[in-house]
């Protein structure tokens, strides 16, 4: 079995130290979607294409926000670990 190279330590302190971070919307956002566009393709499949229509509108909604949340969380956990990188 090999030794640890020096390269090998640094990656893994790197996941030691960094602790993980979730943001509990976004799932949450993927599950309304998924959600909203099961309700519509239902409602297609028994005719009541108003319904559908609206709900595929809601659909997009919900994905949008859900795009906003992964970026917008991204972005700020992203400038938070270079702040916390630069401190040291």
């Amino acid at each position: 079995m090999e030794k640890m190279g020096a390269a090998d330590a640094q990656i893994e302190d790197l996941f030691v130290s960094k602790k993980p971070i979730k943001n509990p919307l976004v799932p949450i956002g993927a599950l309304m979607t998924a959600g909203v566009l099961t309700a519509g393709l239902v409602s297609f499949r028994q005719g009541n294409s108003q319904l559908g229509q609206k709900l595929m509108r809601a659909r997009v909604v919900f994905q949008g926000a859900t795009v906003a949340l992964m970026v917008g969380s991204a972005y700020y956990y992203g400038e938070t670990f270079r702040g916390s990188k630069n401190k040291k």
